[in-house]
């Protein structure tokens, strides 16, 4: 095919990632990549630079909403400094029941991505947002959704099923599922010697653990939104719904709109909890790890809830899959995070986890594991981006 230009756009809670790749004969080629970091903080920054690591922007400019940074990122696309995209794709955290393939973006679309905001809050709002910007900035151009949860799509009834009545179920409330893309793009790049027996875990501010039986998904953390599944920076992961109903009650006493309250408790569940939450510091694994250094206990624990939590969801997944061929730690705490990796690992030996901790002494992709682990560890950066530009030119048929 001739050379196609692909855009790609991942937006988060508080920052809008972006990249362009050359799509080719089989080939892609990274042109440029980039980031607005820190909406709505005093910490804003704007960076672009080329395939070779060279900065081409490197600014702190207020960010104090969207609006503002996306409109760095345009003024930065339509300034003849790189190619006009022929095609965009979007990270789409979540499409809701109905949505559930990759697919090209319409205002209908868009309205039914939104109609769900509630499933990815965090994520969500400001994804349509860019989305609705994008069609206006690009017009012709073709824009898709690409799913964190198509992924997930082959997880069993028995998984995505809640243990709730109908009426909720047929509203849409069930596993959904999330960091599909990066899940897929470990799968990607094992190729052709994909495991029979998976565990990959994404550890990062938001963290999961998917098992995977033959490249396909078969159980995973995260459920109805990614605030389910195992602690992360700042959502509580998996929790007795007795505690939620809990402090809602308490938050009812003081806030009588149920609305209100509700939002109240998102944002203690979302914002509030986690690593955040039990150390009282941060929701930053690097702060927490200086501050255990220098004695902090409740940062010891902040970050022994979260290894242990995740050694318990391998150890079950183990046993749902029947054994483990290989553990995948993929993220930013995954890739880079030298204590996590051997501190998750240590509680494993009877499953036959045994992390080297010379090979584990590393920061990017590498095997880990010892020489007489029966399960092979290794470090895989993910490779999300390349994963949308993959989705896109299939499904323009080229």
């Amino acid at each position: 095919m001739s050379s196609l230009p692909v855009l790609v756009l991942n937006s988060g809670s508080s920052s809008i990632k972006f990249a362009m790749y050359e799509a080719g004969d089989g080939q892609r080629t990274k042109i440029f990549e980039g980031a607005v970091d820190g909406i709505g903080t005093d910490n804003g920054k704007f960076w672009i630079k080329d395939a070779a690591d060279k900065k081409l922007v490197d600014q702190t400019p207020p960010l104090p909403n969207r609006s503002v940074a996306f409109s760095l990122v345009e003024k930065a696309l339509h300034s003849g400094q790189f190619p006009v995209p022929k095609a965009i794709g979007h990270r789409t955290v979540c499409g809701g029941p109905k949505i559930r393939d990759n697919q090209r973006i319409t205002p209908e679309l868009i309205d039914e991505i939104e109609s769900y905001a509630a499933l990815a809050p965090l994520h969500t709002p400001i994804a349509v947002y860019i989305m609705r910007e994008a069609l206006r900035l690009f017009p012709g151009i073709p824009n898709f959704a690409i799913l964190d949860t198509y992924f997930h799509r082959t997880m069993p009834e028995v998984v995505t099923r809640m243990p709730i009545p109908d009426e909720y179920a047929e509203m849409g409330v069930r596993r959904y599922g999330y960091h599909g893309i990066s899940y897929e793009s470990i799968i990607y790049q094992l190729q052709p010697n994909i495991p029979e027996k998976l565990i990959v875990a994404h550890l990062g501010n938001g963290a999961s653990i998917t098992a995977i039986r033959n490249g396909e998904s078969l159980d995973t953390s995260m459920g109805l939104t990614p605030t389910g599944g195992i602690i992360s920076g700042s959502r509580t992961g998996d929790i007795d719904p007795g505690v939620v109903i809990f402090i809602l009650k308490k938050i009812a006493e003081t806030t009588p709109d149920a609305t209100a309250a509700a939002d109240k408790l998102e944002t203690v569940v979302s914002k509030k909890s986690g690593l955040l939450g039990v150390s009282g510091l941060s929701n930053d694994m690097r702060d927490l790890r200086d501050a255990i250094k220098g004695g902090n206990e409740k940062a010891r624990l902040a970050v022994d809830k979260f290894t242990w939590t995740i050694a318990k969801w391998i150890g079950s997944y183990y046993a749902e899959l029947g054994g483990l061929d290989m553990l995948v730690f993929t993220g930013g705490i995954g890739e880079n995070d030298i204590a996590s990796r051997a501190e998750i690992c240590a509680g494993l030996r009877a499953l036959g986890i045994v992390v080297d901790p010379v090979k584990n002494d590393v920061r990017g992709e590498a095997v880990i594991s010892a020489d007489n682990s029966r399960v092979k560890v290794r470090v895989i950066p993910p490779a999300e981006d390349l994963m949308i530009v993959n989705h896109v030119v299939r499904l323009l048929g080229q």
